[in-house]
């Protein structure tokens, strides 16, 4: 099964249920382009969780892309949207691993799918020959531990750890200690999603990085944010929450086949200007998928992207 083909099943329910079934019976009602077209789409982007910001964006797009080219029928303008949505949606599955060992700090706050995202993500990396090596430095959650240890076992890769309630610091210390001993090529480190308030959490992550930037100077790092994308645009919020305070890299965005709140992608992309590097399109280890931004605005509109699917399989992550 192709990009493509992953994205088409996981936007299943935004199709279905969310902005693309809604805009497809806006238009549908109208044969004519009219201000009150407009409005109607501009009210179901925003709605869906796309954000007002990015969907006045849109809307505008829309308008000037409309008058160019003097369209008159309705129907035309859907494959405008999909324009436009093409030209929003970014990403990039290519991960700066260039270094040995590269370092991967994920985040994000407690049940979006952090846990389940770094097993699934070193698999991957270890199906590609890459050694990896975990540090569970969330150790204040109850099980997160155990919850990794499994996910470790599942991937047959190390996993450095201390006792629950151990200093996050000293963790991530001796997991680089041991990514240098072992000859590892990717150290991924799990941290804390919840401690007694945000200004904590943020000190916490802080202290992290620099235990990293002292121990591997030189190294690749990259800082990944798990969002939840049910949570639509608290999701966003969160975001900008890490993104001041960690200075993210790349956001893996979860569970985007339980949702119709599938817009939320472009809020991401708009409002954030961090790339969507992965997806969860399901619950099968390898339904972590590379995002790709043209297969992503295809599937939206149930449309076949131009020339042909990408395999899976060579979409490697990069040097």
């Amino acid at each position: 099964m192709g990009i493509f083909d992953k994205f088409r099943k996981g936007l299943k329910k935004t199709r279905d249920e969310g902005i693309t079934a809604k805009m497809d019976e806006v238009i549908q009602s109208y044969e004519k382009i009219t201000d009150d077209l407009f409005e109607e789409l501009e009210e179901i982007l925003i709605m869906g969780d796309v954000g007002m910001e990015t969907s006045e964006k849109i809307i505008s797009d829309l308008k000037s892309r409309v008058e160019s080219d003097g369209l008159t029928n309705a129907a035309e303008v859907k494959e405008k949207l999909k324009d436009i949505v093409s030209g929003i949606v970014w990403g990039g599955s290519y991960l700066k691993l260039r270094s040995k060992p590269s370092v991967i700090l994920v985040i994000g706050v407690n049940g979006v799918g952090k846990t389940t995202t770094i097993g699934k993500l070193a698999l991957r990396l270890k199906e590609q020959g890459r050694k990896v090596i975990l540090g569970a430095a969330d150790t204040f959650r109850a099980a997160a531990i155990e919850q990794l240890q499994v996910w470790a076992d599942r991937a047959q890769v190390d996993l450095i750890k201390h006792s629950e309630g151990s200093d996050p610091a000293s963790v991530v210390f001796d997991t680089i200690a041991a990514g240098k001993a072992r000859n590892a090529d990717v150290i991924i480190i799990d941290t804390a999603g919840r401690l007694h308030n945000k200004k904590n959490l943020m000190d916490e992550l802080n202290k992290i990085s620099r235990v990293i930037e002292r121990e591997l100077p030189d190294a690749s790092k990259e800082v990944l944010l798990v969002l939840d994308a049910t949570t639509g645009q608290n999701a966003v919020n969160q975001a900008k929450d890490f993104k001041d305070a960690a200075g993210i890299t790349g956001i893996i965005l979860t569970k985007l086949d339980g949702t119709a709140r599938g817009g939320v992608v472009l809020a991401i992309n708009n409002e954030l200007d961090v790339p969507v590097k992965f997806v969860g399109v399901g619950e099968q280890i390898d339904d972590l998928q590379p995002f790709d931004a043209d297969a992503f605005a295809s599937a939206l509109f149930d449309s076949k992207p131009v020339g042909e699917d990408k395999d899976i399989e060579n979409f490697i992550l990069g040097e």
